[in-house]
């Protein structure tokens, strides 16, 4: 056993075994899983990172219309980018835990109505200056206008009170939430001169590397700054992010090294690149899913008849199949998973059910026009597929759903938020409350589905100030039911996280937060 074990050991340091395969063949071979668990952190953080060179991700989802205002950051790219350049006052890490950033202590009373965050002394923007309590709450205040467009704007409207009081901020709620910290981490509060009130755009930040050029949709460079904190990030001198949508060539990207990472690798070619032994597959599962939704409050999917008609069309089993290749499981018309603390897994999963499908379209009353359905090739790997099957099998059930392809390019800015229904995705967050404020609160900007319930609010609230876990867990249950009954979400699958690296990049760990390591794979990573 010990030779075996040896042999694993080396794989991890090489890269070439995630923390999930090492601690499931461990514990194989009777080893517990906390020690499991210990021995692979041990191992992938044996190696010295090296310093140097320019590390280049290819990744999809980006558009000539992005901009690097953190505000407005709704699909992978602009989100890779502002996770490399900045900073929020936390950060989830790989095991789910409140990780301090520009914030060095969190605390709160009892009960979490009032939260306190400690500055971090000396942390430097790239244009000059330190980190000042000021600056967190003037960031955090500009995120609560409406005119931002902020994609956390439903998770700082909670805040009542904000307070500067020399190295601390101290946030005063309108109810309990014991999650608090968690929505801080959110990626769009990056810490900004001023709050970025002026210039929100500037991209200028606290993160290890600083923006050195721009080209939106096609490329942004930076270069390790200097004067960075934290030392155990920012090992290249330079790194770049290439805006590339097409499957075909970000997969063609990796292969001849024109790039080190790319991200949403399409389960079709998983094992034409695992073949390739100058790169890895890393495969990871998370809170991320796959969506199509409807906007309630627009017809005909005012209509919750018509709404479950759709919902009871789709065939989840089939899609996380053809379409996930099995890196994936089903979902259940509701945004939660196993992934989440507090889920609840005793409610009945959701199965393709022609005859229901037929039955609440007649009652809908619907006239039996298209129902279309907008979709572009990187709304998620396999959209169109995805797509095409929805349709196939509603169809089957006399529902009359038709497919609109749309580009790529202005997708996220055009259809997206905008158009009454289209394919869309989401990268998951490390709480349920998140989840929900940030999507389907009813104040919520990025509430994609227009879905406003009084009583999901209200529960909402609720469960943001229930300390005790067993009522917590069952508000969260009648929120899913909610949500999964009355809303407008139509969640097939789950997907994991699949994304390829080179074999000479090194530091990388699996972490089902969100993809390239939670945005952070540039920052954590180097050439070997």
């Amino acid at each position: 056993m010990s030779d075996q074990l040896d042999l694993m050991i080396a794989r991890v340091r090489k890269g070439r075994m995630t923390r999930r395969e090492f601690v499931g063949r461990t514990t194989a071979m009777g080893i517990s899983a906390g020690l499991a668990g210990a021995l692979f952190t041990k191992a992938a953080h044996a190696e010295e990172p090296k310093k140097g060179g320019v590390l280049r991700a290819g990744v999809t989802g980006g558009e000539s219309t992005n901009s690097l205002d953190p505000a407005l950051a709704a699909s992978d790219v602009p989100y890779m980018i502002n996770r490399t350049w900045g900073e929020t006052l936390v950060d989830v890490d790989a095991n789910g835990a409140v990780e301090m950033r520009v914030a060095e202590e969190v605390s709160s009373n009892a009960d979490a109505t009032e939260w306190k965050f400690k500055i971090r002394a000396g942390v430097e923007y790239h244009s000059g200056g330190t980190v000042t309590a000021e600056d967190v709450v003037a960031t955090l205040k500009r995120h609560t206008d409406e005119k931002s467009q902020s994609g956390a704007l439903g998770i700082v409207q909670g805040i009542s009170e904000m307070v500067a009081e020399g190295d601390m901020v101290t946030l005063k709620l309108a109810a309990a939430n014991a999650d608090l910290p968690f929505l801080i981490a959110d990626y769009h509060l990056n810490i900004q001169p001023g709050g970025g009130v002026d210039n929100p755009a500037a991209g200028i930040g606290t993160g290890a590397y600083k923006v050195t050029s721009s080209e939106p949709g096609v490329i942004t460079t930076f270069e390790r700054f200097a004067n960075y904190w934290d030392s155990s990030r920012g090992h290249a001198d330079a790194v770049e992010i290439l805006t590339i949508n097409d499957n075909t060539a970000r997969t063609a990207a990796i292969q001849s090294g024109q790039v080190h990472l790319i991200n949403r690798v399409d389960p079709k070619i998983v094992e034409l690149l695992a073949g390739n032994t100058d790169v890895v597959i890393e495969k990871v599962a998370g809170p991320g899913h796959y969506v199509f939704i409807m906007h309630c409050d627009k017809a005909p999917f005012d209509n919750n008849d018509l709404r479950m008609a759709l919902k009871m069309s789709i065939n989840r089993t089939e899609m996380v199949e053809k379409v996930l290749g099995g890196y994936g499981s089903r979902g259940n018309d509701f945004p939660i998973n196993a992934a989440y603390p507090l889920f609840d897994d005793s409610i009945p999963q959701r199965e393709y059910d022609a005859a229901a499908a037929a039955e609440f379209y007649k009652k809908s009353g619907h006239d039996g026009s298209p129902i279309v359905l907008q979709v572009a090739p990187g709304a998620f790997p396999g959209a169109v597929d995805a797509a095409n099957l929805f349709a196939a099998s509603a169809n089957a059930a006399g529902v009359p759903l038709q497919i609109k392809l749309e580009p790529d390019d202005g997708y996220w800015s055009d259809v997206w938020n905008v158009q009454p229904f289209c394919a869309s995705y989401w990268g998951g967050r490390p709480v349920q409350d998140q989840m929900y404020t940030t999507a389907y609160l009813s104040t919520a900007e990025w509430n994609d589905t227009k879905f406003n319930n009084a009583k999901f609010d209200e529960l909402l609230i609720a469960a943001r100030g229930e300390l005790d876990a067993a009522k917590r867990k069952g508000i969260y249950s009648e929120m899913a039911h909610i949500v999964r009954d009355e809303g407008g979400l139509i969640c097939p699958m789950f997907n994991d996280w699949v994304e390829g690296r080179r074999a000479d990049v090194s530091g990388w760990i699996a972490d089902p937060q969100g993809t390239l390591m939670n945005g952070t794979a540039l920052s954590k990573c180097w050439l070997a």
